[in-house]
């Protein structure tokens, strides 16, 4: 995994967050026979055979490939599918937002999988328009991770695999919920961006990694997904923890230093600034229980 950001690459991630958790959430997986899988654009799809020849457009979903250990059949993916290090190898089609059309025809896929978060409508038509399967996923939650993982297991013919995985994430994630459990939780904050101060509010994806390590998001109840706040907001609502993407290893100081009255946040004063990789926590994939512990490990 490359452990070099850049600001191009974090903006990226956020990018997606924010279109990701904008999106309609899928909330059960509709069978309607063993060979019928629905996607989260509520597409029917029949696999009587595996896909012999894929292409994943994002990240996440180019990690789940090698999760169930099926990448013998993906032969394309985009410039930012970078974990594992065996991805980094796979012809690339392009980035997440610009799609070379041409060289998805020359590759000759049986099957694209697409995410809503990165992928734009105008990519879904366009490669409709060539022809192609386009199965569209929307992990936009740990359940959603869930779905799309067990949609991956079924078309590719290893669901007792998928399955297996899921106990074994929902045994980590209930531990950690348990653990957390306690009638007083901290408060705490996502921060996505410094100036402005946008935090992640309560209906997002990384809100998750808060909530299960039994900690009290202070944009909750924010109507938006990443609101806005003021610096006096924040000194207000005073967290005990700050949780931000770090780009690099000075992200603390940044903080420390971007506005003068926040030396007196509970946060800064008892040193509780959390950096974590966004490729980490911004993914909606099999890593969500490596974040999650990772920033259990932290706060304890």
């Amino acid at each position: 995994m490359t452990t070099k950001k850049t600001i191009p690459i974090l903006m990226i991630s956020i990018f997606l967050l924010l279109i990701l958790t904008n999106c309609k959430e899928k909330v059960q997986v509709t069978v309607v026979n063993k060979s019928e899988i629905i996607d989260d654009l509520d597409s029917a799809f029949h696999f009587n055979a595996v896909p012999q020849r894929v292409i994943t457009l994002a990240p996440n979903l180019t990690e789940m490939i090698y999760e169930l250990g099926v990448d013998s059949f993906l032969i394309g993916n985009t410039t930012y599918c970078n974990y594992p290090e065996e991805a980094k190898g796979i012809t690339k089609i392009g980035d997440l937002l610009t799609v070379d059309y041409e060289k998805i025809i020359s590759l000759k896929p049986d099957l694209i999988f697409i995410t809503v978060e990165g992928n734009s409508k105008s990519t879904y038509d366009k490669l409709k328009e060539y022809g192609f399967r386009v199965f569209v996923s929307n992990p936009r939650n740990y359940k959603g991770i869930k779905k799309t993982f067990t949609d991956f297991g079924r078309i590719f013919d290893k669901t007792e695999l998928a399955m297996n995985k899921i106990a074994q994430w929902d045994s980590i994630v209930d531990s950690i919920k348990t653990q957390s459990t306690t009638s007083d939780s901290a408060s705490a904050m996502f921060l996505i961006s410094i100036k402005p101060i946008m935090l992640a509010g309560g209906k997002t994806f990384v809100n998750e990694f808060l909530k299960f390590c039994g900690l009290k998001n202070i944009a909750a109840s924010s109507q938006v997904n990443y609101p806005l706040f003021s610096r006096e907001e924040i000194l207000s609502k005073n967290p005990a923890y700050i949780i931000h993407p770090f780009i690099q290893k000075a992200t603390a100081v940044n903080i420390k230093k971007a506005y003068t009255e926040w030396k007196n946040l509970t946060a800064i004063k008892n040193g509780n600034i959390i950096a974590v990789d966004p490729d980490l926590f911004f993914r909606p994939g099999p890593r969500f229980v490596i974040a999650l512990k990772y920033l259990y490990k932290k706060l304890h």
